[in-house]
């Protein structure tokens, strides 16, 4: 059995483990999140919802539950560990900062796919602005890049329905 390992992230923890099929990057931790101690806590927060809508997930998980999805082969980390209400509130030197010991984080757990959810993070890393949502023809860390729609409950321009059709294009994708 893996070993299962985790950081911190402005007091949330990862949910990672090495060599896991995918791992859903966020922009960063509520605040909501880290007073709960879990991630994508926010009931307005649609994450664990298209997981399992997706195909991820065989049940619906609540946010105390985010621990099993290591059991389906996927985890959680965010980009930038400083915790905000709301991701405009990152500034660009945010991600420059964040952008070393993320790629450690990456290139030592090695997981097959890194799934940035929102644009925001991927735009900085790569110092790109053109991107079409899915799968992207860049590596980091050795992962196989997506970039999704962000879940949130404030990104309101994708409906369910579409978050759960752009998820379920990288879940197909390994099957």
């Amino acid at each position: 059995m893996s070993r299962v390992l985790a950081a911190s992230s402005a007091g949330l923890s990862d949910v990672l483990a090495p060599h896991l099929s995918v791992v859903f990057c966020g922009l960063n931790p509520a605040t909501s999140a880290v007073r709960d101690g879990h991630n994508f806590s926010s009931p307005s927060n649609r994450f664990w919802r298209v997981l399992h809508f997706s195909g991820f997930t065989p049940c619906l998980l609540r946010a105390d539950q985010e621990r099993q999805i290591l059991e389906y082969g996927c985890g959680v980390t965010a980009f930038v560990s400083r915790a905000t209400k709301s991701a405009a509130e990152l500034r660009p030197q945010d991600y420059a900062s964040a952008a070393p010991e993320f790629e450690r984080k990456i290139g030592a757990f090695q997981p097959a796919r890194l799934a940035f959810l929102g644009n925001s993070a991927f735009v900085s890393l790569f110092q790109t602005q053109r991107f079409e949502w899915g799968r992207q023809a860049v590596k980091f860390g050795g992962a196989e890049v997506w970039v999704l729609p962000n879940p949130s409950g404030l990104n309101r321009s994708f409906p369910l329905q579409r978050l759960v059709e752009e998820y379920t294009r990288l879940r197909a994708s390994y099957e």
